[in-house]
């Protein structure tokens, strides 16, 4: 095992940093090895913005659900779906791109090259020793943070990535098990096989619980999902989505 995988695999959500900056050095790194992963089509179909202001971060975390990390961490990284530029290459080349770039497929893209390029991020912050945690909570509220962030048409900020030095360390949370998972050569649909699974990894997730919260917290994984799953919410996504350019056709 080398040390890449040694660094992915430790890999666990910090929620509490240091009062330290970034260095310009290590953002550029971080943005750098984010660009150096794969894009369909050579697309690029992202853009990301850094923040460093006080006062910004502080808004994106009251938007975010008032997580505090949002705002107090070594630099904040949104990571953004971005086919504004595409836009730009039909004008600068007298083509009309619009109904490509409304497609269902290059929306699939856009989220596909983001969400790659945001691992390679969280790859090479973790391998600096740096703690991460991704953000998804920027989407309550996406109208206010495009307005903020002064995001245009075609943008669409997906999640936060905070980054910091570590403050704490947390326990590694426990995946699913790996032939859950893994499936080899066709999806394997035996039920009763799966639900034992989960069944076994509810015991599993629970005692994590237990153990970290000296046991206050008994939750099972089928428990905490069906419950989560059982709100609605963000539920103006389609709309908005929409009314950003994306997935029209």
């Amino acid at each position: 095992m080398n040390q890449v995988i040694e660094t992915i695999l430790q890999h666990r959500s910090i929620r509490k940093f240091e009062a330290r900056a970034l260095s310009d050095e290590q953002i550029r790194t971080i943005v750098e090895c984010a660009q150096a992963a794969s894009t369909s089509s050579f697309m690029q179909a992202y853009s990301i913005i850094g923040v460093k202001n006080k006062e910004v971060k502080r808004k994106l975390a009251e938007l975010a659900g008032n997580q505090s990390y949002v705002e107090n961490n070594g630099h904040f990284f949104i990571f953004c779906a971005d086919l504004y530029r595409h836009e730009m290459i039909g004008e600068m080349e007298k083509v009309d791109l619009s109904a490509t770039l409304e497609s269902t497929e290059k929306f699939m893209v856009a989220l596909i090259d983001t969400a790659l390029a945001a691992q390679n991020a969280v790859i090479a912050a973790e391998s600096m020793g740096l703690g991460v945690c991704y953000i998804g909570g920027l989407r309550n509220n996406l109208p206010e943070v495009c307005e903020l962030l002064k995001v245009p048409k075609r943008v669409i900020p997906l999640f936060g990535i905070a980054v910091g030095y570590p403050a704490q360390n947390p326990d590694k949370k426990p995946r699913l098990p790996f032939h859950h998972v893994y499936h080899e050569e066709t999806y394997q649909q035996d039920r009763s096989k799966l639900e034992e699974q989960l069944k076994q990894y509810n015991e599993t997730i629970s005692s994590y619980y237990e153990k970290r919260t000296n046991g206050e917290r008994h939750d099972t994984w089928t428990g905490q999902m069906a419950n989560m799953l059982s709100k609605q919410v963000r539920m103006y996504m389609k709309e908005f989505v929409e009314g950003k350019g994306f997935n029209l056709k």
